[in-house]
């Protein structure tokens, strides 16, 4: 059984295949967290202490009894109001205007199957797969009620969390903050990984060692943003890729949130996840409940490169979902960096035979198509095709494309509008806008109010009449700005707009795969600003940065994959000198790093060589071979492109047969000294056969000491080598 509750120690244990999640009832009711790590057995109460603790306060059940304050017990569900002055994971004020509550234990239940958050995204298990735990606290003033829910996935050795708050009371209270993680650790000396970066410069890694104070991340922009990415990796001093204890918080969510790590006074750490508190007030009338966004909570004691091979897998075969969650998906060919918004019918009927021409599968007229639209100060919001512009309908457009042998995709921005748009003239206040005052603007466009049923409804008849009329297979979702002016016409309580609006996201992305299952979605925001846990179960893809550059794209998805799969990162070849950065880099070494991705292309094929087309044809054969073990392979850091002169990474079959490795030379000096690259995962006493040069590897002798790169002249040399094992 993965989930057991022992009756004479009131403790509940949670087992993986390789860990243990544990907590207790105590007398008084509270729930307090034990142990969670490797796999043991028994009961783990003697890890708590008790002694006097001066000014932190005593619940008044233990009457004279000083050594007992939740200030310095460790809890499953830490609220504010109960004397624990660090970070709380629960706040709420009262109908009576006080804050507090106090959760006591009433119940328990274990379900077979993983549970499901309404109109929410989660981790989902087929039967015989999972065991949810449902634990019952109530605060018996207030009436609030919470049900935590642990969700259990044993051979992924993944737990999830997340919770249901129910208004049981007579009066309206307010959800100040809601997190359903926390971890509290009662000894340990640990790191804090961190993921932030910037628009064109996203999940850049930060590891710091965790001190006294809180460190916090978070998001107030309405996304889960460019700047911090929802996940948090708690990591043990000495852990390394290959060797360590390490916990990984995921946070299932597409909105604003705050990762938190604290060390206390009595050198205890808590960390949680979840909601942010700022922007957020949620009224709860009587009856009414509350779900609280799922964190999915990994560990390993095997380093860094296993805790991501947990998230990779849970996350690509059990968040993902549809037609594309497990098929290879179509290579194709997007028109922005090739045209942006100067492009015609015509145009892009050119662009599709040059990319049947080189074997692409599909291609995606970016934004432009649509309203009055020639930049990004006008259109917007308007999804009609522009015909005059195309020269003739969309849908007679897409079926010469489809007659050359190509799929067809285009580009939606749904949550934005622009002020010059026949939609925004019609409803101005389906944007946000604080009244009486002018908006801000970003990109020189709004946003949409899908906090509101009557926007969302709106904009999804827009989209169906597209979809419903012309053969489209592919829709780059794409939103470009933060949020600001929160104001909602369709609520007196703004303090709920803020997550009504990523509900209101997710209903429209649930309509959307409902209605057209074979449709693929890709999601976007300004390249990699809305890159979540939360948007993989609506989109299976999203596109990583808008930096194209190889180099940089080397980084960012170095960074992406501590949490997230390779089938995940959308990465294109792009044109050079590159776009956002202007350097110069070689088509194969652009070829190699997106192959580290969806792969795809994003420049204009006529303006090419009859050298570099026919380049481009085999690297489309070649990402056809491997495409299958780049999507389902054991993906392995290989080197840290931020410190090493070499990035590097490996693709590894499941049955160990097969492995893919790939090199990008990131540093050039003169009598340069070599390089080699070790690989990671095989087993011991196999051998492997280069397929390029028949030469013969010992796996130990891969591992151990690696395969030194050619020494050649030249900047960004990329290489690629295929071992099958004999």
């Amino acid at each position: 059984m993965a989930v057991l509750f022992a009756e004479k120690e009131n403790t509940f244990t949670l087992h993986t295949d390789h860990t243990t999640y544990q907590m207790k009832v105590d007398p008084y009711g509270f729930l307090l967290h034990l142990y969670y790590g490797r796999r043991t057995e028994g009961c783990m109460d003697y890890l708590l202490t008790y002694a006097d603790r001066g000014f932190s306060g005593c619940p008044y059940d233990a009457g004279n009894d000083r050594t007992y304050s939740m200030d310095a017990l460790p809890q499953e569900l830490p609220c504010q109001g109960t004397g624990d002055y660090r970070s709380p994971a629960v706040v709420i004020r009262n109908a009576d205007g006080s804050y507090g509550c106090n959760f006591r234990y009433r119940g328990y239940r274990i379900v077979s199957g993983k549970y499901r958050l309404p109109g929410l995204p989660a981790v989902y298990a087929r039967d015989g797969e999972a065991q949810t735990l449902e634990i019952d606290l109530e605060d018996s003033v207030s009436g609030a009620r919470v049900t935590l829910l642990y969700g259990v996935l044993p051979e992924l050795d993944i737990i999830t969390r997340s919770a249901c708050v129910t208004n049981a009371g007579a009066g309206t209270f307010y959800l100040e903050k809601a997190q359903a993680a926390c971890l509290d650790f009662l000894s340990g000396e640990y790191d804090l990984i961190t993921f932030y970066g910037r628009h064109a410069m996203e999940r850049m890694v930060q590891r710091t060692p965790v001190a006294h104070g809180a460190q916090v991340i978070g998001s107030r922009r309405g996304t889960s943003s460019h700047q911090y990415n929802p996940m948090l990796i708690l990591a043990g001093k000495g852990t390394t890729e290959d060797a360590g204890s390490c916990y990984a918080m995921s946070f299932v969510y597409s909105g604003n949130f705050k990762g938190e790590a604290e060390r206390d006074q009595y050198d205890q750490i808590r960390v949680l996840l979840g909601i942010s508190d700022e922007l957020f007030s949620y009224p709860l009338e009587p009856s009414e409940r509350f779900w609280v966004p799922e964190t999915v909570l990994s560990y390993t004691t095997q380093g860094l490169a296993q805790l991501s091979a947990n998230l990779h897998r849970c996350f690509r075969t059990h968040l993902c979902r549809g037609r594309f969650r497990d098929g290879v998906r179509p290579i194709l060919l997007n028109s922005w960096e090739a045209s942006y918004y100067d492009f015609d019918g015509t145009s892009i009927l050119r662009l599709a035979e040059q990319a049947a021409d080189l074997g692409v599968d599909m291609l995606v007229m970016d934004d432009g198509w649509f309203g009055k639209r020639d930049d990004d100060n006008s259109g917007l919001g308007d999804w009609r095709a522009n015909e005059k512009k195309l020269g003739e309908s969309l849908s007679g457009l897409v079926e010469k494309i489809n007659a050359l042998g190509l799929q067809f995709g285009i580009w939606l921005e749904p949550e934005c509008v622009n002020e010059d748009s026949d939609l925004y003239r019609a409803h101005p206040d389906w944007a946000f806008a604080a009244p009486g005052r002018a908006p801000v603007r970003s990109r020189n466009q709004l946003v949409l109010d899908f906090s509101r049923s009557e926007v969302v409804d709106g904009v999804f008849r827009q989209i169906c009449e597209l979809l419903d009329t012309v053969h489209i297979e592919y829709v780059k979702w794409d939103m470009n700005r933060s949020l600001a002016d929160c104001y909602s016409h369709g609520t007196n309580d703004q303090g709920r707009v803020m997550h009504d609006y990523v509900l209101g996201l997710y209903q429209f992305l649930e309509r959307l795969t409902v209605r057209y299952p074979d449709l693929l979605i890709e999601g976007c925001s300004g390249g990699g600003g809305r890159f979540d846990a939360g948007m993989l179960y609506y989109s299976p893809q999203i596109w990583c940065s808008d930096n194209t550059d190889a180099l940089d794209q080397i980084r960012i998805q170095y960074g992406t994959s501590f949490g997230y799969p390779v089938s995940a990162m959308g990465s294109h070849v792009s044109a050079v000198p590159n776009h956002q950065t202007g350097r110069m880099t070689a088509l194969s070494t652009r070829g190699v790093v997106a192959m580290a991705g969806t792969f795809g292309y994003e420049l204009d094929p006529g303006v090419l060589t009859k050298e570099e087309k026919e380049e481009i044809r085999e690297q489309i054969r070649t990402y056809r071979q491997y495409a299958n073990l780049i999507r389902n392979g054991r993906y392995f850091r290989l080197t840290d492109p931020f410190l090493e002169t070499v990035g590097a990474w490996e693709f590894l079959s499941e049955d160990h047969a097969e492995i893919l490795v790939s090199a990008v030379t990131l540093e050039i000096h003169g009598n340069m000294t070599i390089r080699y690259v070790c690989l990671k995962g095989l087993r011991e006493n196999e051998r492997y056969r280069d397929e390029a040069s028949g030469r013969i590897y010992a796996s130990g002798a891969l591992m151990e000491t690696g395969i030194p790169l050619p020494k050649e002249f030249g900047e960004y040399r990329a290489y690629q080598m295929h071992l099958i094992r004999v």
